[in-house]
């Protein structure tokens, strides 16, 4: 495989860590948090230790022959046992239950990796392989028995990663439950990863070669797996921000035309702070709806009560249900006193607070700049704020 085939899914694992680094600091102490972490940066440095290119290095700077092998091996033994300790932190369930589990597989993996050290140096395997070394030395006494043991503790893992998640997909909902089904999917990847591979092997027992299930197709699978784990172990954690935030952005641009009208008001006064560009929706939509109220103290001396209860007819007779009704009715009330304002005639308030009926929650704010886009009987106050609304609103109807 191209060398872009294994630094693509280390990419895209280090995106994940990325995401969940944050978390890491806040909550360093939580094993779950730690688990996830270490799930993603093992898997991340089990696709850039096993590219050719880092193969190459390693091997030339430690001076080795196939040093790589084992350390490649290791890692994978590594991911799969912090795969393990994942889902047992993540499912959770008595304290004392969950340090037990925890440390029985902590033990078991940790002796596989001695083990795969041990025979490695029993072993004898002078040429560098770069993308075949678990073919080339398949029928290689003590190696072979390296080979097979990080492929049967790595199958073990994927296998028992897989029955857990499945199950717990079952008996919960929502994001978790899709999180978990995705990770069953790329657990039975791993899994495949690991059958291609022993078969590989084991057509070399038989006197056949098919290399290619390990060179080619396995690292394949094995890359579409580590996506799915990314997706699998973040979409719970991301999924109902992005739900958020999509809510946050749609919010912001619907409550552009009532900001951009109260920006009109006044223009030498800026309603809005400058914020970075990175910052995140619900930042941009506290600030659009803190401008929001900024403006409205603005005009608040030049609101007209008459004008908004003369709009409201108009939309009632226009055959608006009474809450849009209610929202035209104040959005004219807002475009006239805009227009005062703009042309620095505020003069004395018309009403009192209370009484005109000023929108501060998000609900009546996105109802009042809807109908500050699409409301003719609002065109026609702005127009002109001393006309009629009720006639403009006859003769427009909505």
């Amino acid at each position: 495989m191209d060398a872009s085939n294994y630094f693509i899914p280390a990419f895209a694992l280090c995106v994940g860590l990325a995401v969940k680094l944050p978390a890491l600091v806040r909550e360093w102490r939580d094993p779950l948090v730690r688990s996830v972490c270490l799930v993603i940066a093992l898997g991340g440095a089990g696709f850039v230790l096993a590219a050719p290119t880092t193969i190459a290095a390693v091997n030339e700077a430690t001076g080795i022959p196939n040093f790589s092998g084992p350390l490649v091996y290791a890692n994978v033994s590594a991911f799969s046992a912090s795969c393990l300790l994942l889902i047992v932190h993540w499912r959770g369930g008595p304290p004392a239950y969950v340090r037990r589990i925890s440390r029985r597989w902590q033990l078991a993996y940790f002796l596989v990796i001695t083990t795969l050290v041990v025979l490695f140096a029993l072993g004898d395997a002078p040429v560098d392989r770069l993308t075949d070394f678990d073919t080339y030395y398949a029928t290689t006494p003590f190696i072979r028995e390296m080979i097979v043991l990080y492929l049967l503790a790595h199958m073990t893992a994927a296998l028992v990663t897989t029955v857990l998640c499945r199950r717990w997909a079952r008996q919960v909902h929502g994001w978790l439950r899709a999180g978990l089904w995705i990770l069953v999917v790329g657990w039975l990847l791993n899994l495949s990863f690991s059958s291609l591979k022993l078969a590989a092997v084991g057509a070399r027992w038989a006197g056949r070669d098919w290399d290619q299930l390990s060179t080619s197709l396995a690292p394949l699978v094995s890359a579409v797996g580590a996506f799915c784990a990314v997706v699998g172990f973040l979409l719970p954690l991301v999924g109902p921000w992005l739900v958020s935030a999509g809510r946050a952005v749609t919010a912001y641009r619907r409550l552009g035309p009532l900001w951009r009208e109260l920006c009109g008001a006044s223009p030498r006064t800026p309603l809005a702070m400058t914020i970075p560009w990175y910052s995140s929706p619900h930042m941009r939509l506290t600030c659009r709806e803190a401008g929001i109220q900024d403006g409205l103290s603005l005009v608040r001396a030049s609101l007209d009560d008459d004008v908004r209860s003369r709009a409201q007819r108009a939309a009632e007779a226009a055959g608006h249900s009474g809450e849009e009704a209610a929202y035209i009715g104040r959005a004219a009330m807002i475009a006239a006193a805009a227009v005062a304002t703009r042309r620095d005639a505020p003069g004395e308030a018309l009403c009192s607070p209370e009484d005109s009926e000023v929108p501060s929650t998000r609900g009546a704010l996105l109802g009042v700049s809807n109908a500050l886009r699409t409301s003719p009987i609002v065109a026609a106050v702005r127009e002109d704020p001393v006309a009629s609304p009720a006639e403009d609103g006859e003769k427009s109807p909505t």
